[in-house]
């Protein structure tokens, strides 16, 4: 495991680009062990592209994006990309509609491990435990029969089925009611404080964001860059005036579903 504060990831003079035009320019930053690095931001800013490019989805036209941990320098996008420790949740859950849940979150193992059936569903059904979904009716459930908030959590779990240092979740309480919004803030916390998971949080959800991030990048669909790094309290209060702006009125009401 990383020690706190490692940098686990580095972003360098990273540009984004969509439809053919320019969204960001000379993004830098990193990612540290431990910690919570929300990306926020207006709509259209790119914070969900910018998060595509960490994982490796989208390849840079200009920039870099390095995978650090353990002295390691290995690109993102490169021959050697750093699959298994980095996992991912998007926005609509991404779950295979074929799959029961079960099958879902033991399909990284059955790709990046040589466990047996009985070893890939005692870490799954462990896994959906510790996302908050402990009932055993989930595991052979299809996803399409779990409610928005719970199909969030599967997703969750699958994405941690690998032990990952980093985890990306793009939007995870978008369109959530504001209880099962704060259970999935819980659920962040503990992955953070009891299992040390490094977390990068693409999020509108204010109510989150001061709940759980630790630092706060800030997007500003203006500048096209990044225009303020830190703790959001202190963004909040001391930050440039579109952030705090942002961040005392938010820009952004989500259609509310149920857990």
């Amino acid at each position: 495991m990383a020690e706190p504060g490692e940098v686990l990831m580095r972003v360098e003079n990273l540009s984004l680009h969509a439809g053919g035009r320019e969204l960001q320019h000379g993004l830098n930053f990193e990612v540290r062990a431990g910690e919570v690095l929300a990306i926020c931001g207006a709509s259209g800013c790119g914070k969900s592209t910018l998060l595509r490019h960490m994982i490796g989805l989208h390849t840079p036209k200009v920039g870099s994006v390095t995978w650090t941990a353990g002295g390691q320098q290995r690109d993102v996008h490169g021959d050697d990309p750093p699959r298994r420790e980095i996992g991912v949740a998007f926005q609509a859950g991404a779950l295979w509609s074929s799959m029961t849940v079960g099958e879902n979150l033991m399909l990284p193992l059955e790709l990046y491990t040589e466990l047996s059936e009985a070893e890939r569903e005692q870490r799954a059904r462990f896994k959906l435990a510790l996302a908050g979904l402990p009932d055993a009716t989930a595991f052979d459930a299809e996803p399409g029969a779990l409610s928005g908030g719970m199909r969030k959590r599967a997703a969750i779990a699958r994405a941690l089925m690998l032990d990952p240092p980093l985890l990306c979740l793009d939007e995870p309480s978008a369109g959530l009611d504001p209880l099962t919004s704060a259970r999935l803030d819980d659920l962040i916390k503990r992955l953070k404080n009891d299992l040390g998971t490094a977390i990068v949080l693409v999020t509108h959800e204010l109510d989150s964001l001061f709940a759980v991030a630790d630092r706060l990048l800030f997007l500003d669909v203006e500048a096209h860059t990044a225009t303020a790094l830190g703790p959001p309290a202190e963004l909040r209060d001391q930050g440039p005036d579109a952030v705090r702006e942002f961040l005392t009125r938010g820009l952004y009401e989500p259609e509310r579903e149920a857990a």
